[in-house]
C-alpha cells in the first residue's frame, strides 16, 4: 500500500455564521449557472449568490456579506440543511468561502455525506440548541465554537452541550479514513490483484 495522508478530524475550533431557515436547498447554496466550471476553485464567491446580491449584484443584507462573519469557519444551520440535488458543487463552495464544519439541526442526507468527502463534519442537535446557538454566534461574531467530533460535543461561551454524528461519519473523520478517492488511489495494486484474481473480471491485459 502507498503512503497517503488523511488528516484525522477529531475536533474542529473557530468561529460560527448562523444561516437561519430550514430547507435550505442546494440550488439556494450554489445556483446551478455557476456550476458550469471545470475545477471547484473560485466556487466559494458564488455561495449563497442569489440570496446575498440584487440582480445589480449589490450586496443585500445577509450574514456572508458582514464583516464580522467574514473569518467565520463554522456554519449554523437548521432543519435539512442541503436538501434538493445531489451536487456536489454545494459543499465546495461553502468549503472555498471558509467553511470547516456545520452545525445543525438535521441535514439532507446526500449533502452530508458529500460534505464528509471533503472531511467537514456536519453534527446535530435538537432546535432548542441551534437557536439558542445562532442567538449566541450573531451577539459573539468572534466568540470561540469548540467540536468536538469524537466525544460529540459543542462548547461556546461558558457551556458546552452534547450533540450527535453519524456513526459511520464520526469513525471516519477519527481514524482519518474519510477520503475514499485518496484511498482508492493508495490501494490501486492490491485493488489490482484482487480484480485479477477474480474469474468473472477479465484482465486489462
Amino acid at each position: 500500500m502507498s503512503d497517503v495522508e488523511i488528516p484525522e478530524v477529531r475536533a474542529v475550533a473557530g468561529t460560527g455564521v448562523a444561516i437561519r431557515g430550514n430547507d435550505i436547498d442546494t440550488d439556494q447554496i450554489i445556483p446551478a449557472r455557476f456550476m458550469k466550471v471545470v475545477t471547484f476553485d473560485g466556487l466559494g464567491q458564488f455561495a449563497f449568490f442569489d440570496v446575498r446580491y440584487d440582480d445589480e449584484d449589490n450586496q443585500k443584507a445577509h450574514p456572508m456579506n458582514e464583516d464580522q462573519f467574514s473569518e467565520a469557519n463554522i456554519m449554523v444551520v437548521n432543519d435539512n440543511f442541503g436538501c434538493g440535488s445531489s451536487r456536489e458543487h454545494a459543499p465546495q463552495a461553502l468549503m472555498r468561502w471558509g467553511i470547516d464544519a456545520f452545525i445543525g439541526e438535521s441535514f439532507a442526507e446526500i449533502f452530508a455525506g458529500n460534505c464528509l468527502a471533503l472531511g467537514m463534519p456536519t453534527v446535530t442537535a435538537d432546535s432548542e440548541t441551534i437557536a439558542e446557538l445562532q442567538d449566541w454566534v450573531e451577539a459573539n461574531p468572534d466568540g470561540d465554537i469548540d467540536i468536538d467530533v469524537e466525544s460529540e460535543t459543542v462548547t461556546y461561551g461558558d457551556q458546552t452541550v452534547e450533540v450527535e454524528v453519524d456513526d459511520a461519519q464520526r469513525q471516519a473523520l477519527v481514524e482519518g479514513i474519510w477520503d475514499t478517492t485518496a484511498l482508492m488511489s493508495a490501494n490501486g495494486g492490491e485493488i489490482d490483484a484482487t480484480a485479477d484474481s477474480l474469474p468473472y473480471v477479465e484482465s486489462g491485459d
